[in-house]
């Protein structure tokens, strides 16, 4: 009796070992659902981030469904033409196979024909500035803060460098840039000095601002809330303290800091003249800096 009772007690342990493992794992794949299906991208806030997940997603099928393909190749012929102990002799040597050869390169330009096709068609959306926006904000880079001229009400904010102290309440110091609710908002970004990079993670989008030149798109924000922007590309000493906030609000509250931006005197637009570079297409935005 006594090895069958520590046999079930064995089988006991495992149950309840399995169902634990089991529960865990139902309660981390639970918790990181939403992860999962936005390809662990940041949550994103705007129109345009369904977009952009479907085709990150997308691509990552596609690659993974290459990838499962070539491994499977692998360990196949690993398996089968593995060298036998009655093996003498190198192998029967094959010069070339016709299908095959065909094969490898069809497939890999019908993927990339494919892949080509979505980016192009998705870069195109979420590029077209042709639907007039409800805000214009024309955001200029510079060596290691940001500036803002909100063209349609005739203001602006200037930004200073970050001093990231480690101390609470920087946040408060970095630049910050209002948006309405809902509303179509145009970014027009210009840079002073260096190449620069417009980032706000949870937009999942991105631009490169480059001096003598205006590069432009488009969102609509979805939520409100206070959203971290940074520099993404390296422009200098200081590039890790390029930092700015976005705060997405009502359409009141945006009313209410435009008035108070005017009320500090902001009025007009920052002069374009700062800039260190021509603007090429200076003619359609206002654009500026600031020491």
């Amino acid at each position: 009796m006594r090895p069958h009772d520590d046999t079930s007690a064995r089988a006991k342990r495992r149950g309840l070992t399995l169902t634990g493992i089991a529960v865990l794992a139902a309660v981390a794949l639970s918790g990181c659902g939403e992860q999962v299906k936005r390809g662990f991208l940041p949550h994103g806030v705007t129109a345009n981030s369904s977009r952009v997940i479907n085709l990150w997603n997308g691509s990552w099928v596609a690659a993974l469904v290459v990838g499962v393909i070539v491994w499977g190749l692998i360990i196949w012929c690993a398996v089968a033409y593995r060298r036998r102990k009655d093996d003498t002799g190198l192998p029967e040597q094959l010069r070339y196979n016709v299908p095959i050869e065909i094969l490898y390169t069809v497939v890999p330009l019908f993927m990339i024909a494919v892949l080509f096709y979505y980016t192009a068609r998705d870069e195109s959306a979420l590029l077209d500035t042709s639907k007039k926006p409800d805000v214009t904000v024309n955001v200029v880079g510079k060596q290691w803060s940001w500036d803002f001229n909100y063209v349609e009400a005739q203001t602006y904010e200037a930004g200073t460098q970050a001093e990231l102290t480690g101390q609470p309440g920087v946040e408060a110091t970095l630049p910050t840039l209002y948006l309405p609710v809902n509303k179509r908002v145009q970014f027009d970004l210009t840079a002073r000095d260096v190449i620069h990079s417009f980032w706000v993670p949870q937009f999942l989008q991105k631009l490169d601002m480059i001096p003598g030149r205006v590069n432009k798109f488009q969102i609509i924000p979805t939520e409100t809330g206070t959203f971290q922007g940074k520099c993404a590309e390296l422009c200098g000493a200081y590039h890790s303290q390029m930092l700015f906030q976005v705060k997405v609000v009502s359409q009141q509250e945006y009313d209410a800091h435009i008035a108070e931006l005017k009320a500090r005197g902001n009025n007009g637009q920052l002069d374009n003249t700062l800039n260190r570079e021509h603007l090429e297409q200076g003619q359609n935005v206002s654009n500026g800096g600031s020491n």
